[in-house]
């Protein structure tokens, strides 16, 4: 079969499952399989991509992923969330729209803290909706304020979507992709507090009051245990005191520690966050698995330098190319998971991305921009969704007034693509490049 006609074969496959509802992980395993039986005996395939999903999860790296998962989880329930929103609310206070920039910079702290788009979501924008609301502000703008400011937290490390690009990859620097990962991060958020801020003074909305001394020092004492999760794990990682492994497992324990000493969470909730933590651990690393059998499949029957050919043979203008491979992503990412979408298309993009002279570092930060966006995008938006859900407000009412910060992460994201500075200097800075 020609390369062409097993492309088609392998996305068509994948799309009806997609289409028919299937679970992503299953509809890429038996898209696989039935791309490779147009080329192999089902004995030869089935020992192969056993094989490759077996070898796609066996790595110390990916360790990190099923404890920083377990990290998160601790952390939404052991009452560090109220502890940054007090904080966040010290810095931003006295800005137009003070509770709509307390949820973006809230976002960004636990985000960076929990590496999750979706737990910040729920955890910030749950304890906020309610305040926002109370002081008169539309619903609308503090959920599409919520949906923009959450995936920031997939871009600031600690976030175990570097770790995953990082494996895919070739074995990228982990420690280069976190710092490469924080400006983008930090200009996606104040991207969203620009937008936020135009809107709120236009609607005249309140400002918090001035919080007295001894009150800013005592929220920004009770903050700073928590931010020192920061510190202590990226600081590591970069310092090369641990891996990014044993980073993780730091971070459970310091966030265990804090619960225990905040008294927020008992032996029973314990119980419930590591079960929950193992049932997400388990789809993820299933997810990779069955990518991994696909990424092979791919490689097998030539497919990413056929993709890569043919996107070529339409322009060898580099700034082109670059757009072309961002808009082709930003679709990539309305219907399909961060973690199966790096692991498909990384070995589809990166060659390609590397001979126009980006590097895989840069790359990495692009693609996990992309994602974050689509986070944000029907119609498989985890963010959108989780923050619709909370606010209880339809997602036809949010689409609309979402449009200004899409619109500013876009032309934020082509400047991370054209900026390389923007997300090499860090990295470069210290060392780790």
């Amino acid at each position: 079969m020609s390369i062409a006609l097993t492309t088609v074969l392998l996305f068509v496959v994948f799309g009806v499952l997609l289409f028919l509802g299937v679970p992503i992980s299953i509809g890429i395993l038996v898209s696989s399989i039935v791309t490779a039986l147009s080329t192999l005996s089902w004995d030869q395939v089935t020992f192969i991509v056993m094989q490759k999903m077996n070898s796609g999860i066996e790595s110390f790296s990916l360790l990190a992923v099923p404890l920083f998962v377990l990290a998160g989880n601790i952390m939404n329930n052991g009452g560090i969330a109220r502890r940054l929103i007090n904080f966040a609310k010290i810095i931003v206070g006295r800005v137009p729209g003070s509770l709509a920039q307390t949820n973006v910079l809230g976002n960004m702290l636990f985000g960076a803290l929990s590496g999750s788009a979706v737990a910040a979501a729920a955890a910030i924008g749950g304890a906020l909706a309610p305040m926002e609301e109370e002081e008169g502000y539309d619903k609308a703008f503090s959920t599409c304020v919520n949906i923009a400011s959450a995936p920031t937290g997939l871009l600031i490390p600690p976030t175990s979507a570097f770790i995953v690009y990082s494996t895919v990859a070739g074995g990228v620097s982990i420690s280069a992709l976190f710092m490469a990962g924080y400006i983008p991060g930090i200009l996606m958020g104040l991207g969203t507090m620009v937008v936020a801020f135009i809107y709120a003074k236009k609607n005249k909305y309140p400002v918090s009051e001035r919080p007295t001394l001894s009150l800013a020092v005592k929220t920004t004492l009770e903050a700073i245990p928590s931010l020192l999760l920061i510190v202590i794990v990226i600081g590591g990682i970069v310092g090369g005191i641990f891996t990014a492994t044993e980073g993780a497992g730091v971070a459970v324990f310091y966030c265990l520690i804090l619960s225990i000493i905040y008294k927020s969470i008992t032996v029973k909730d314990f119980l419930d966050i590591l079960l929950d933590s193992a049932k997400t651990s388990g789809i993820i690393l299933f997810l990779i698995s069955a990518s991994s059998a696909m990424s092979w499949v791919m490689a097998y029957s030539g497919i990413p330098a056929a993709i890569s050919e043919a996107l070529l043979s339409v322009t060898n203008n580099r700034i082109i190319i670059f757009i072309l491979m961002n808009i082709i992503l930003l679709v990539i990412g309305t219907f399909m998971d961060i973690t199966p979408a790096i692991l498909i298309f990384t070995p589809i993009f990166l060659p390609i991305a590397q001979s126009f002279g980006m590097s895989a570092i840069q790359f990495g930060v692009v693609m996990i921009f992309n994602m974050c966006i689509g986070t944000m995008t029907p119609p498989v938006g985890s963010v959108l969704f989780i923050s619709c859900g909370i606010s209880k407000i339809s997602i036809e009412k949010v689409v609309k007034m979402l449009m200004p910060y899409l619109a500013v992460l876009i032309a934020l994201l082509l400047l991370v693509t054209f900026v390389p500075a923007l997300s090499m200097a860090l990295p470069a800075l210290v060392g780790a490049i």
